[in-house]
């Protein structure tokens, strides 16, 4: 089992930066590769961004990529979400979710078994 909490959200200014966290419990968050993804009302759940286990590989959706920053630090079972250039269109409850090691395309919220919360963030023009 792994519980995620979800931290760093809140309100933000159009071209500003805000940084989410995720605070995983158990001894084996380096063996999960960990997502973000969020869901903006009236929306479906979308993919962010993922990274490994080691904190090498990490994929980004095209809505975000050159602006978000994904990164974990293993001995403090944390994921981070540097969100930069914050648009309008970037509101939304965000979530992070832990994905076993073998499962391929991080990009599909289905190959993740555990979810946070959420945290809202919500971005003003």
């Amino acid at each position: 089992q792994v519980q995620l909490v979800e931290s760093g959200g809140g309100l933000g200014q159009a071209g500003g930066s805000l940084r989410l966290s995720c605070a995983a419990s158990g001894r084996t968050f380096s063996s999960y590769s960990m997502g973000w993804f969020r869901q903006a009302p009236g929306k479906e759940r979308e993919f962010v961004a993922a990274i490994r286990r080691s904190g090498v590989i990490t994929y980004y959706s095209d809505s975000v990529k050159g602006r978000c920053t994904i990164s974990r630090d293993n001995a403090k079972n944390t994921v981070y979400l540097q969100v930069n250039s914050l648009k309008p269109e970037d509101t939304a409850v965000y979530y992070c979710a832990a994905a076993p090691e073998g499962r391929i395309r991080l990009s599909l919220s289905r190959n993740y078994d555990y979810w946070g919360q959420g945290t809202q963030v919500t971005v003003s023009s």
